[in-house]
Order: structure tokens, then C-alpha cells, then sequence
């Protein structure tokens, strides 16, 4: 590895980190096929540019994901990484969804699952992927913090919940972060949730910078096939992308103005709005990969932060970041 010119940034309990991470979902599922050679590569390219923080979760290709990490790990000193899993959500062999399960017992059995498909000792940040409804966050949380104790988990996170769980959840144990979908297009973080965790010291692991791609300046729908989950998402659907695609080009105008990229643009906004946030982007390919850490040097000024705001009004997104039946399931959004 090399020396990391990353600059750092605050997450809770896990303490300092470099300003990026990288989200692995898109290596395994719900994006479309992967290149299993671009992936390794990726996350190697990553780690030698000084990235830590690598995002994961056991359902991911059901349990596809953790199998690649593991392998692009081999011979690399584990202390250097910090490996962030979510858990807990049911899907069946066709990739239905089925609801979440953090009861305290399925919460170590799937503990035990990812440490033998990661093939490692312990995790760093280790978090539910919902609020199970039918389990107190306290239980939860209890769970993990037993694993704690035990050896197995280092810090725990969480995802996607509102200020309500996140303070009952930190009463039980001290939470590192939060990780939500925030973006120019998603900013339901802003007021209560994040106000919250800057009043307990938890940090914000931020996915969805891109918001999928949709603003990353590169998106094209005809590549978009029915089993990308996109082509089912309101976004990303009739009127609703081709008013989002002109707000993107708007952005455009503005990051050209900048020299810099749309993507650029949008992941050094979400940087910027603070040392306890920390962008998660999820690159496929050594490309995309170099384009997401010229973002991390890139320093805007307050004049080209208002003109990238006013570039995309967020009254004039249109369509929610999640089908309806999963907007439902988002503690984040009540």
C-alpha cells in the first residue's frame, strides 16, 4: 500500500478515517453483472490510494459480495482495512425481499456467516441494514454489543433510522455512524437526524452520493436493463428521469465551470457539508474509482456551492429514492 494523501474525517467511536469510502454493492448485485477482475482490481486500486473504509453487506449477491472482499483481501494486512457490514434483511432465491430479522439470535448467526465468508476474526462496524419493526433497537443493539464484548465486532452502526432510534440505540451502546442516503437529490438527513448525531458524536457514512448514478453526469437509460433495480425506482422512470436527467445537465454546466466532473461535483458538495460526514461511492472500475478520489481533492468555493445547489432545486426533483413499498420500511423517512 501506499501512503495515503486522503484527507481524514471524524466517525464516532471508529475515530479518524479518510475522507472516501468505497461501497461494494454495485460488485454484486442489484446493478447488473460485474466484472470480477475489475472488482478485485478496484478494490486494490482503492486501498492503494489510501481508502480504509469498505461497505459491504451479507445479502449483497447473498453473500456473493463478502466472498469478493474476502478474496481481494488476501495478503493484505487486515488492520489497514475497515470492514463495515449490514445485515439482517430476508430475501428468497428469485431476490425477493421479505422484511428484515434483528432479532438477538439472528443477529450473531449472521455474524457468524459474514466473519467465515469474509475470513476474518472480527468486524469493524457491524449494522443492522433496517429497523426491524417486531424488535426493540435496544435488543438489537444489546446483541451487538455482546458481540463486542466478545471479540467478534469492533464499533457498531446503523442505517437508515430516524432520530427517535438513533437516541435509543446510543443509550444502550456509543454508535460510530450513520449510514444514509444523502445527496444533492436526497436530503432528508438535514435537520433532526443530523442534528442528532452531531449532539452524540456519531458520524454520517453518506451512500447514494450519486444517487445511483443518476446525477454522476454518466448515466445512460438505454444501458439500464429490467433486472437493474433502477428501471423500478420512481426516479429513474418516464417524465420524473427526464426532468432529473435536465437538472443533471444543469450540474453539468456548473462542474464545467469548475473544471472539474458532474460526479465531481456532486461527491465534493456532500464532502463539504461536514468533518463527520464521510462519502461512500460506489465505484465498479478503476475509472470510476479515479474520477471518485479527484473528488477528494477537490475544495469548493461558497460561490460554487450555491451554484451547484441552484443547479438542482430540490423542489424540482421529481420521484422518491425508493419504490413506495420500500420508502415504508425507512425509519429514516417518519
Amino acid at each position: 500500500m501506499t501512503t495515503s494523501t486522503l484527507t481524514t474525517k471524524t466517525l464516532g467511536t471508529l475515530g479518524s478515517t479518510p475522507a472516501i469510502g468505497l461501497g461494494l454493492m454495485g460488485m454484486s448485485a442489484l446493478y447488473g453483472p460485474a466484472d470480477r477482475d475489475e472488482s478485485i482490481a478496484t478494490i486494490h486500486a482503492a486501498l492503494d490510494a489510501g481508502v480504509r473504509l469498505l461497505d459491504t453487506g451479507d445479502f449483497y449477491g447473498m453473500g456473493h459480495n463478502e466472498l469478493l472482499l474476502h478474496e481481494a483481501l488476501n495478503g493484505i494486512d487486515r488492520d489497514s482495512v475497515d470492514l463495515s457490514v449490514k445485515f439482517g434483511a430476508l430475501r428468497g432465491p428469485d431476490g425477493d425481499w421479505y422484511g428484515f430479522d434483528a432479532r438477538p439470535g439472528a443477529v450473531k448467526t449472521w455474524l457468524a456467516y459474514s466473519l467465515q465468508r469474509l475470513g476474518t476474526d472480527h468486524i469493524d462496524i457491524y449494522r443492522p441494514a433496517r429497523l426491524d419493526p417486531d424488535v426493540p433497537i435496544e435488543e438489537t443493539i444489546g446483541a451487538i454489543a455482546e458481540m463486542i464484548e466478545a471479540g467478534y465486532v469492533r464499533h457498531i452502526g446503523l442505517s437508515e433510522v430516524g432520530a427517535e432510534t438513533i437516541r435509543r440505540a446510543h443509550a444502550v451502546h456509543p454508535i460510530a455512524d450513520l449510514q444514509i442516503e444523502y445527496s444533492l437529490i436526497s436530503r432528508g438527513l438535514e435537520g433532526e437526524i443530523l442534528d442528532t448525531c452531531r449532539e452524540l458524536g456519531i458520524g454520517i457514512t453518506a451512500y447514494g452520493v450519486l444517487s445511483r448514478g443518476l446525477i454522476s453526469g454518466h448515466y445512460a437509460p438505454d444501458q439500464v436493463t429490467v433486472s437493474d433495480f433502477r428501471s423500478h425506482t420512481p426516479r429513474f422512470q418516464g417524465e420524473n428521469l427526464t426532468r432529473n436527467l435536465d437538472l443533471v445537465e444543469a450540474l453539468r454546466g456548473v462542474a464545467s465551470d469548475a473544471g472539474i466532473t458532474v460526479a465531481q461535483a456532486a461527491i465534493a458538495w456532500v464532502a463539504s457539508r461536514g468533518d463527520d460526514i464521510v462519502p461512500v461511492v460506489g465505484a465498479r472500475t478503476r475509472a470510476r474509482l479515479a474520477e471518485t478520489l479527484g473528488a477528494a481533492a477537490v475544495t469548493l468555493t461558497d460561490e460554487q456551492l450555491a451554484a451547484i445547489e441552484a443547479a438542482i432545486p430540490l423542489d424540482q426533483v421529481a420521484g422518491t429514492r425508493y419504490a413506495a413499498e420500500q420508502m415504508a420500511m425507512l425509519d429514516s423517512e417518519k
